[in-house]
């Protein structure tokens, strides 16, 4: 068994082409039915203001699955400790023994997270001036770095409930990516004036609006990932020309759809999931006006090929 530490996986798995490319092929495999994927298990702690979540898959033709569990516990940055943290453990799909325990504290979550948040911005964004992100985290810088390399921007707007974390937020994106980046306290504005659009907050009311839409924009959503919360208003899903889940059945129970659903302002039918895209089975975006939206919930398809990936450029690395 192998043992691979934060500091090493953070040496080994970075937000580039070729962890996008993983995660893309493991949206490819769930589109072509080679994924083996139970719901998942989830725990909502309210008193703590926190969640757990476990998620698991077997890919066809990998040689281990993953086993993840991720606690978000959202109250941490005010006592200096990170939200997410957690493990993975990979077992040999050959055997059931245990191949290796990734003690990632929930940085390969984040590296796939924002892997997926490129792969619907390569197949759904159209050309993108200036992008804009909801939230000042982790997961806020990711997605934009991941973002910047399929649909290459030259601005950029970061809002935040705490002005002084969205400015920091944006100074760091500005020194990582090159580009001008700007802390807005207009929510509206920020929407309004961006192609590209990336949600990465746990609230639970609705932050974005219908009629702030517009045509040609992309709205990458990822932070409604369990029950109850929600990031756009329902009337602003279906609005959308076009609807991408990462997974319909997580995202009717956990992600954006679900408010959309209960509101009865959408169904389940007609969605091509961002796998159908991925493949080619769906077209996706048509034409620069259209208003697409990527419902990112997260899959344990994603967590099995970062966690292979992982174990890969470690023996590769001679670990």
């Amino acid at each position: 068994m192998q043992l691979l530490t934060e500091t090493q996986l953070r040496d080994l798995v970075t937000v580039d082409p070729a962890a996008i490319e993983v995660v893309e092929r493991a949206f490819a495999a769930l589109s072509d039915g080679r994924v083996v994927m139970p719901p998942i298990l989830s725990m909502a702690l309210h008193a703590q203001n926190a969640d757990v979540d476990v998620k698991t898959a077997y890919i066809e033709g990998f040689d281990a699955f993953a086993v993840k569990i991720s606690p978000g516990f959202f109250d941490n940055p005010k006592i200096g400790l990170p939200t997410t943290q957690g493990l993975m453990i990979l077992f040999s799909a050959h055997t059931g023994s245990i191949e290796a325990v990734l003690l990632d504290n929930g940085y390969l979550t984040d590296v796939r997270t924002a892997a997926a948040g490129a792969v619907a911005a390569k197949y759904l964004a159209g050309d993108v001036d200036c992008a804009g992100v909801i939230g000042t985290g982790a997961q806020a810088r990711y997605q934009m770095i991941a973002a910047h390399q399929v649909r290459p921007f030259s601005r950029a707007l970061v809002w935040g409930r705490d002005a002084a974390k969205a400015a920091a937020c944006a100074a760091d994106l500005s020194l990582s990516l090159g580009v001008k980046v700007s802390a807005t306290s207009d929510l509206k504005a920020l929407v309004q004036d961006s192609q590209l659009v990336i949600t990465t907050t746990p609230s639970r009311s609705p932050l974005i609006e219908a009629d702030w839409l517009h045509p040609g924009l992309h709205i990458t959503a990822m932070g409604s990932d369990t029950p109850g919360k929600v990031e756009m208003s329902p009337q602003a899903l279906a609005r959308a020309d076009l609807y991408v889940p990462d997974n319909l059945d997580q995202c009717a129970t956990l992600g954006e759809l679900a408010s959309a659903l209960a509101a009865g302002v959408m169904t389940r039918d007609g969605h091509p999931a961002l796998g159908d895209i991925v493949t080619g089975r769906h077209k996706g975006r048509s034409s620069a006006h259209q208003i697409t939206i990527a419902d990112l919930t997260g899959t344990g398809a994603q967590d099995t090929a970062i966690a292979n990936y992982a174990l890969t450029q470690a023996r590769a690395a001679g670990l």
